[in-house]
């Protein structure tokens, strides 16, 4: 059901995307680049398809202690039961998303959605791949209290919805609702790197908890967010957002002689190292007024990836309504598919050229597929007109994706 609304709920976030774009020039406020955009979306796209095979684990641990643990078995159909549930589980996002900012193990996961240095809708969308593997570990205290599994779902999907609308810099301060909910201005300060700001406002709809147990600060007038992370991701690498701080305290678990630090290492904070590893590489000095990330890529090139993103949304939109009927080996290779090519799509943005032998890979591999098969990942099998369609869009990106990528020589024409 989560994927499902979330891929229904699509269309308007998109919209919201739009609308935001148009205000956001009409102000002279040009918070949108594309590439940065592209790279939120498709890590947002990327967690939605791993979301599909993790559910099992934090879904299923949920039910398994509501079945086996639980105290009471709360009427779903009691409006106080919603409503007592939704406190509850903000309260325990909020700690959550607190210990994700606390503990490098929970901070692994929660970093991408800090990663870019630009605020606005785009960045609501930009998800971990890896939050599942721990986080459902905080909301067990509600299965144990007895709260239906359809009710725990379903109240998590609405705190997440909400949280959408507060990424963008175009609302300004909302007088008393800033005090109480989380809005655009407080939420503006969580995702802050300024020393004044940095590790505040966690809350996901409530903004009282942040005030309860002191971790609230307001935005200042005369401190303007600066965004990302201390230690800035510089990439479009959706795979390497995703793992860069993993494998960071990974090296140095392994590299520590000392035991115990091995394993307290996950749970000590970002950016704390045991003693005996500190030597092996020095900390970078954060810069609050360094350049943004945005190495050159031609405006042809951008056109390309975004085209193909384009294109790939709609291939993901269709793995997410349908992969229930698919046998998992077919879920497996088309999801596996959908993260190769959102891959290559951020590497084309980021090295351009580099990437031309796995881009024209994946490309040659859906042109088989429809050639030979005449089925789309043998879920759907394509009509003549289908077959016709794709097959034509792959030679045309092949095409397009040689002409825009391979270098020219000094006449002006494609190297043999």
């Amino acid at each position: 059901m989560h994927e499902k609304i979330i891929t229904f709920a699509s269309p308007v976030f998109f919209l919201l995307i739009a609308i935001e774009f148009l205000v956001a020039r009409k102000r002279q406020k040009h918070l949108y680049r594309i590439n940065d955009a592209i790279s939120s979306l498709s890590l947002g796209v990327m967690s939605q398809i791993t979301g599909v095979f993790l559910k099992l684990l934090s879904v299923g641990a949920y039910a398994w202690v509501f079945n086996h643990f639980s105290m009471l078995t709360l009427d779903p159909g009691s409006i106080w039961v919603w409503i007592s549930c939704l406190l509850l589980y903000d309260f325990l996002y909020y700690w959550l998303h607190r210990m994700g900012h606390e503990t490098n193990l929970l901070w692994a996961a929660h970093v991408v959605h800090h990663q870019s240095e630009s605020y606005n809708l785009t960045t609501a969308l930009r998800q971990t791949s890896t939050g599942q593997l721990f986080g459902w570990v905080f909301y067990l205290p509600l299965a144990i209290i007895g709260f239906p599994v359809q009710v725990f779902v379903a109240i998590a999907l609405i705190d997440l919805l909400y949280q959408f609308w507060v990424h963008t810099e175009q609302i300004g301060k909302l007088g008393w609702f800033d005090r109480v909910f989380v809005s655009p201005s407080n939420h503006r300060v969580h995702h802050a790197v300024n020393d004044i700001y940095l590790d505040k406002n966690y809350g996901g709809i409530l903004v009282i908890w942040d005030r309860l147990f002191g971790s609230f600060i307001e935005e200042q007038d005369g401190e303007p967010v600066v965004y990302g992370t201390r230690s800035p991701l510089r990439s479009w690498n959706p795979l390497w957002a995703n793992l860069e701080v993993y494998k960071a305290v990974w090296q140095d678990a392994w590299h520590t002689r000392n035991w115990a630090d091995k394993f307290l290492i996950w749970l000590r904070p970002p950016g704390w190292r045991p003693a005996d590893v500190r030597h092996l590489s020095q900390a970078q000095q954060f810069d609050l007024a360094r350049p943004l990330y945005d190495p050159f890529v031609s405006k042809a090139a951008i056109g390309y990836c975004l085209l193909q993103f384009v294109a790939l949304l709609q291939a993901a939109t269709y793995f997410l309504l349908a992969y229930k009927s698919m046998s998992a080996l077919n879920a497996v290779v088309y999801a596996t598919w959908l993260i190769f090519s959102l891959w290559c799509i951020g590497g084309l943005i980021e090295k351009g050229r580099v990437y031309l032998i796995p881009e024209s890979l994946r490309l040659l591999a859906i042109l088989l597929m429809t050639i030979l098969s005449a089925n789309w990942f043998y879920s759907y099998a394509l009509s003549v007109t289908g077959q016709t369609l794709i097959a034509a869009g792959c030679v045309i990106s092949i095409v397009a994706l040689c002409f825009i990528f391979l270098p020219k020589n000094t006449h002006g024409h494609l190297p043999h």
